[in-house]
């Protein structure tokens, strides 16, 4: 059952006609008193109440103070139990209070129905998929277990906390709540996105990748929304934003913390109420998108600075998901070594009656290293040892050979400095990024890697320096 507190009859009214159309039932409260006497008074049951759509404000002003109050008091009582606020009066500032108080969402009247509906189906589902897992609390599942509920095909690993960060996972998939991936470069968030995409009821729809970082300010409304014919000088045909052509799917924002304020502003329209309007046009569009977002950046950090929203960071993370790194997992660094040359193997079709082995004492070898680029640089140390092995067999000797390669290369580059005064740090820093280009034949991922920049630092650069990233060849990677 849903509590509807609201001292608005026709608002109560209204709400619970839309509600009892769509199969769920309704109770009505017009005061505080009267909300906490229905959950106070409860007794688990089919007319339990499982989620509260909370006006803010009742008979004594308009500023959200008795709704904050009503909501910490709800919360006392029963910890677990989602409250929804939705008020006539909604600010930035009370959105982001009721979100830090507990708040399953925020939403503004006049509301949309499809959005208010979602937003109900949304937090039941969360919080049954919450009750669930405190259930099996203290109890990590196997991989075996986890394999036969969910498709987490191309995730590898068996140890505790990754098997439990899977489980979360797979809990939160079939609901529509929008996901924050974080962690560190090269960890595998983007598989972590597909996975959430896989397992959830929008599997047969698009899953539409957005990376952020390489999306300059001027370009955004154009990409994510679309524009008409004319909308700007080179608009010679109407083109699909990306979150169009994600409707009924799943968009996946990479690199969110890499988004310009200016465009922040613009996506928390669209993450609210799931409407937007084309660049060009003044026709309001709306969109049936679930969004899962990453990023290595701390979002937290960026907040206090200042060059982050509030709001949209609450928008982000109704649920989080924090992928450790490889160092923290040390025990599956045998399994992914095994499960990469695996399919390296096939990648540069190595005959199938010459299988490659890995020595025990190479993997040890791998287990002890730092890996600061994490699953990514090991991918790539595994690939390389492929392509330079004779024989099918890899050892450790293999392994240091190619680490003291790597190291030479970096000293010689090291020793090739210019003389001092020939050049200033910035021609040095465009010399850099274009001889990275020619050798990665314009891979721009690869070059931000070997250059230790993100993506969008390096699409900074690239327009700093008036460099033409397409024009070194491929440059997506």
């Amino acid at each position: 059952m849903i509590l509807i507190v609201d001292d608005d009859p026709s608002v109560a009214a209204s709400l619970g006609l839309l509600l009892k159309r769509h199969g769920y039932s309704t109770r009505a409260a017009r005061s505080q008193e009267e909300a906490l006497a229905a959950v106070r008074g409860q007794e688990p049951g089919p007319d339990e109440i499982g989620l509260v759509l909370q006006d803010m404000n009742f008979s004594r002003g308009t500023d959200g103070e008795e709704g904050l109050e009503l909501l910490a008091e709800i919360r006392r009582l029963r910890p677990h139990l989602p409250v929804i606020l939705i008020t006539g009066w909604g600010s930035i500032a009370l959105a982001v209070e009721g979100m830090k108080a507990g708040a399953a969402d925020f939403i503004t009247k006049p509301w949309s129905n499809a959005q208010l509906l979602q937003s109900v189906e949304t937090a039941l589902s969360l919080a049954a998929s919450r009750s669930g897992a405190d259930e099996g609390q203290g109890r990590t599942p196997s991989r075996e277990e986890l394999d036969r509920r969910f498709d987490f095909r191309g995730l590898v690993g068996n140890e505790p906390r990754f098997l439990k960060l899977l489980e979360v996972v797979g809990r939160v998939s079939p609901t529509d709540a929008s996901v924050l991936i974080t962690g560190e470069s090269g960890t595998g968030k983007e598989l972590i996105a597909e996975a959430i995409h896989r397992n959830s009821r929008r599997r047969d729809a698009p899953f539409v990748k957005v990376n952020l970082g390489g999306i300059s300010s001027t370009l955004f409304e154009s990409e994510m929304f679309g524009h008409v014919r004319g909308a700007f000088t080179d608009a010679r045909a109407d083109r699909k934003g990306r979150f169009e052509l994600a409707d009924r799917g799943t968009i996946f924002l990479d690199e969110i913390g890499e988004i310009d304020p200016s465009a922040q502003v613009k996506l928390l329209r669209v993450l609210q109420d799931r409407s937007y309007e084309v660049l060009g046009s003044s026709v309001t569009r709306t969109v049936d998108v679930r969004v899962v977002s990453a990023t290595n950046r701390d979002l937290a950090e960026q907040v206090e600075k200042g060059t982050f929203r509030e709001d949209l960071l609450y928008r982000l993370n109704l649920i989080a998901v924090r992928l450790p790194p490889l160092r923290e997992r040390r025990g599956d660094i045998p399994l992914l070594a095994r499960h990469f040359l695996g399919l390296s193997a096939r990648v540069y079709r190595r005959e199938p009656r010459e299988p490659l082995e890995i020595t025990g004492r190479a993997l040890e070898w791998l287990q002890e290293q730092s890996w600061p680029g994490n699953i990514r640089q090991l991918k790539q140390t595994l690939e390389r040892a492929m392509l330079v092995l004779d024989g099918g067999r890899l050892d450790v000797g293999d392994l240091r050979s190619l680490a003291e390669l790597g190291s030479r290369e970096v000293r010689g580059q090291g020793s090739a400095l210019p003389s001092p005064g020939s050049m200033t740090l910035d021609e040095m820093e465009k010399a850099m990024i274009v001889q990275c280009m020619r050798h990665y034949d314009g891979n721009v991922t690869r070059v931000a890697e070997a250059l230790g920049l993100s993506r969008a630092a390096l699409y900074r650069r690239f327009e700093k320096y008036g460099i033409d990233p397409h024009g070194s060849g491929p440059h997506e990677g």
